[in-house]
């Protein structure tokens, strides 16, 4: 039986948004929204679509506690704008890569790589030593 109170999904895409400023209540806190990052894949026990919405906010927003809708395999999670960088950096140089969302726990919802030993790069360059 699967535990209804958290889902792994592997991220296969992703999307950047940029906005000028967006104004929008998440449980009645006000986020200023400058950017997002939509995270989309399919779940590690189903193969159902996932989505995990990564909110980027101005640096004078309030910060919403993170969503999570397991029934609907929905996400969010809110983040300072100078973070988006190396957000954006994990999901384009790390792979495989995978959402969390966690009903149990939604402060533990978040993006994860799997381990790796110290020192792996994207390209070995000692394979013919």
């Amino acid at each position: 039986m699967t535990d209804q109170r958290v889902a792994v999904f592997e991220i296969k895409n992703y999307m950047v948004i940029w906005r000028q400023l967006e104004e929008r209540a998440f449980a009645g806190v006000s986020a200023r929204i400058r950017g997002l990052v939509r995270c989309s894949g399919v779940g590690a026990a189903d193969q159902g679509d996932y989505r995990l919405d990564v909110y980027f906010l101005a640096p004078d927003s309030d910060m919403p506690e993170p969503q999570v809708d397991i029934g609907n395999r929905r996400g969010a999670i809110f983040m300072p704008i100078s973070d988006i960088y190396a957000f954006v950096d994990i999901l384009r140089n790390e792979k495989p890569i995978f959402g969390h969302l966690r009903g149990d726990y939604p402060q533990w919802t978040s993006v994860t790589t799997t381990n790796e030993p110290v020192g792996t790069g994207d390209e070995d360059h000692r394979l013919n030593e």
